[in-house]
């Protein structure tokens, strides 16, 4: 999916953020991670394993534990929450408050 529009907004100041799970996708991922870095887009990569493909390519890594394929998902959304979390309050965002959320929502 990355030639189909993505890729067109890589540039050095914007950091991609790549899930880099053992398994079925493993070689999809790396692919898109080397067409980021050949168009010197800044990589943050969270891999489940330590590889030096992926240590070559990123120039962060956050490694998960070990885990299950099918458990991946689940052991990868906490460092992407704690990510978003600390870019927001480094943004200067209210977390606990973002803008346009309503404390209800009425529904006819």
């Amino acid at each position: 999916e990355m030639k189909h529009g993505p890729i067109a907004l890589v540039d050095a100041q914007t950091p991609s953020v790549f899930l880099v799970p053992p398994g079925t996708t493993y070689e999809k991922v790396m692919s898109n991670m080397e067409e980021v870095k050949a168009r010197g887009g800044p990589i943050i990569a969270i891999a489940s394993h330590d590889d030096p493909r992926v240590e070559a390519i990123a120039d962060d890594v956050i490694h998960l534990p070990a885990a299950p394929e099918f458990l991946q998902p689940i052991v990868s959304v906490i460092p992407l929450q704690l990510l978003a979390y600390h870019i927001a309050l480094l943004r200067g965002c209210d977390v606990d408050k973002p803008r346009n959320l309503a404390k209800s929502v009425t529904v006819e």
